[in-house]
């Protein structure tokens, strides 16, 4: 049977090129796009039997770990492979460590992405690369608690990182500003951070690049 998958990627050209490669290796497959994190969020809850998600390591709504580790503590059962143009070792390592069963450079040739599909597939555990630094265990800390978040506080925290203030995500999520305050109260309580600034950097700690400012907001 041909396996189901969805690609998450914010660049349309690079979406349409992984398309055909996977519909050469599977000329039947069903393939799924999202072009940001919400996007990934609604397709994964929409598609609730696919095999793999392809996953870009930085698109809007996701710059880094955080999402990924979101996703694998809400749908475990969902197969990760990590897609970026970051090819070093240590950004493979941690993407493994954070729950991703394959990692995939943007450069990788059609041969070498069909053995990784394949493998992952077949169960076959990925192998971290031997050159790669151990992940920090205060990283590892932090991303255990984030993956306690409910999906409504991972979109609070999300755009608090992004420098949202507390309306304009009241707006974008289409709820009131006490709610976005209860959600971030609760964010604060479930990775025993002091307050939104400290929430910020422990994401950051996910993240490949500094978080923006944040709004002094309560």
């Amino acid at each position: 049977m041909p396996p189901t998958l969805l690609i998450a990627d914010d660049h349309p050209l690079f979406r349409d090129a992984l398309k055909r490669l996977v519909a050469g290796f599977w000329p039947e497959v069903e393939v799924f796009e999202a072009a940001d994190a919400e996007g990934v969020f609604a397709l994964v809850e929409a598609q609730p039997q696919a095999d793999l998600l392809l996953l870009d390591l930085s698109m809007p709504g996701a710059r880094g770990f955080g999402v990924l580790v979101h996703l694998r503590a809400q749908h475990p059962a969902l197969p990760v492979v990590m897609v970026s143009a970051r090819d070093d070792a240590d950004t493979r390592r941690r993407a493994l460590e954070h729950g991703a069963v394959g990692f995939l450079s943007k450069s990788a040739s059609p041969a070498e992405m069909q053995r990784t599909l394949d493998a992952v597939l077949a169960g076959e555990p990925p192998e971290p690369p031997p050159s790669a630094r151990p992940v920090d265990p205060d990283e590892r800390a932090i991303a255990a608690r984030l993956a306690r978040l409910t999906p409504a506080q991972f979109r609070v925290l999300s755009r608090v990182a992004a420098g949202l203030l507390n309306k304009q995500i009241a707006f974008e999520l289409g709820i009131g500003e006490a709610t976005v305050k209860a959600h971030m109260g609760a964010v604060l309580d479930k990775l025993g951070a002091s307050n939104r600034t400290q929430a910020v950097l422990m994401l950051g700690r996910l993240g490949l690049e500094p978080p923006a400012p944040i709004p002094d907001e309560g």
